[in-house]
């Protein structure tokens, strides 16, 4: 019981008030999203800028520069998800992924990962420089997928964000890990989500 009670003391010490900020947008944001919700984006942008300066003083730069892509990733989603010009009471249709966007997410995974991996093993004091880099691979697939509304991108979501829990309890960013852990719920509840719209859409 003191133990219990000493690893809550420490997870809430350890956390700052910006760390809780960060985790409070990145949490709403994740769940505006699973709902198909278009203002998750703007609470995202302001999400990623704070997680921009927490990664940096963790030293994990393959997740700080993975911010600044979801910044500008953010605002085109949230361009995309706006209403058609042409049919204004029309949003963007849920889609499936295609065998060519599976390839070239697989290559480009296994290429970016080795390639950044190895700039960070041998050029910086990076914590974990091939799992950083291999999950901020998935992240970019992933975030793309959002972006265009293809439905696995939940799938590569909650896969990713399993790994990120337990990057992210080894660097004492404990908040931080325990929204990631959220996270691979909110991902599972918005690919049921987005798998029930779809379905709707194709009858």
């Amino acid at each position: 019981m003191e133990l219990l009670k000493d690893s809550f003391s420490q997870f809430f010490m350890q956390t700052g008030a910006l760390e809780w900020f960060g985790v409070f947008t990145g949490i709403l944001c994740v769940w505006l999203a699973a709902k198909n919700n278009i203002y998750s984006w703007p609470i995202a942008i302001v999400s990623v800028i704070i997680y921009i300066f927490i990664f940096f003083e963790a030293r994990l730069y393959a997740d700080m520069g993975l911010q600044f892509y979801f910044f500008f990733m953010n605002v085109y989603g949230w361009y995309y998800w706006s209403k058609h010009r042409n049919n204004p009471e029309a949003s963007r249709p849920i889609v499936n992924i295609t065998q060519r966007e599976i390839l070239f997410s697989v290559i480009g995974i296994m290429v970016f990962t080795f390639l950044l991996g190895q700039l960070l093993h041998k050029n910086t004091d990076a914590s974990f420089p091939f799992i950083d880099s291999f999950c901020t691979a998935c992240s970019l697939v992933a975030q793309v997928f959002l972006a265009r509304k293809v439905i696995q991108n939940w799938l590569i979501w909650i896969f990713v964000d399993i790994i990120y829990v337990g990057v992210y309890v080894s660097k004492d960013l404990y908040a931080t890990a325990v929204m990631y852990a959220l996270y691979v719920y909110i991902a599972t509840v918005g690919y049921l989500d987005w798998r029930k719209i779809y379905r709707e859409q194709e009858h």
